[in-house]
């Protein structure tokens, strides 16, 4: 699974680095070190200009954890962080959201943990390990997005729409296997467009879109187990954990 990400960069490069043409300056979002469900996220999506009427591609903040449009209160989401590859296209929570509101989701990285039993006198603890590509670069996780209706708000209130996002996953390959047995999926940048496009429908033509983050060409580290709490926020929860035991 997913349940924890690094998201720094601001929205102006991403909004660069995405190709979105329309994003709002007074919408911000605060770099996060510890991103967690139901957090606020940044989420590349296309919709169309208000404006010019035409499809866009835009950068909007958007509430981690997917509220079905049908659920009867928000707090499913909180269960709804992560959506399988291998069922998403079936699934009623998200197979309309697979078919027609898919995003991408930027982040530097994500956390996994691996359990380490008691032993010298230490308690059971859980290790956290920071992935993210070698080189440096962005992982574009592929998300869904969905609008939730608030029934017992007015229709004028800003307030009584809820757009929430989740992330697709699948089992995990290579180093990443060695920490979790799931692990995000990633879109190249090449195939931006066409995950994005709504009128793209065909769960046999999106699959193929699905790539593991980098290439599989990951960097993988233990980090200070201060990440456990998400209460913990900044760059010192990137430094690297030179007590923690080797991976098996």
């Amino acid at each position: 699974m997913c349940g924890r990400f690094v998201s720094t960069t601001g929205p102006q490069d991403l909004a660069t680095l995405f190709g979105a043409s329309r994003w709002d300056p007074d919408e911000t979002l605060a770099p996060s070190w510890n991103v967690a469900p139901t957090d606020p996220v940044w989420a590349v999506m296309e919709r169309l200009d208000r404006e010019s009427g035409e499809l866009a591609h835009q950068l909007r903040p958007l509430r981690w954890g997917l509220v079905p449009s049908w659920a009867k209160d928000p707090g499913v989401g909180a269960r709804m962080i992560n959506a399988r590859s291998e069922t998403v296209h079936e699934k009623p929570a998200f197979r309309k959201a697979f078919a027609t509101r898919r995003c991408l989701l930027p982040a530097d990285g994500y956390y996994e943990w691996v359990a380490i039993p008691a032993a010298d006198g230490r308690k059971a603890y859980k290790q956290p390990y920071f992935i993210a590509p070698a080189n440096g670069t962005l992982i574009a996780m592929a998300g869904l997005y969905e609008f939730w209706r608030d029934p017992t708000r007015p229709d004028d209130d800003p307030l009584a729409w809820l757009t929430t996002t989740t992330v697709i996953t699948t089992r995990a390959r290579d180093d990443a296997g060695r920490v979790h047995d799931r692990m995000p999926l990633a879109i190249a940048a090449e195939d931006f467009d066409a995950w994005l496009d709504p009128d793209h429908t065909d769960p046999a033509q999106l699959r193929p879109l699905l790539h593991t983050p980098a290439d599989g060409h990951l960097a993988i580290r233990p980090v200070s187990t201060a990440v456990n709490s998400v209460r913990n926020n900044g760059p010192e929860l990137l430094a690297e954990a030179p007590d923690a035991p080797p991976l098996a």
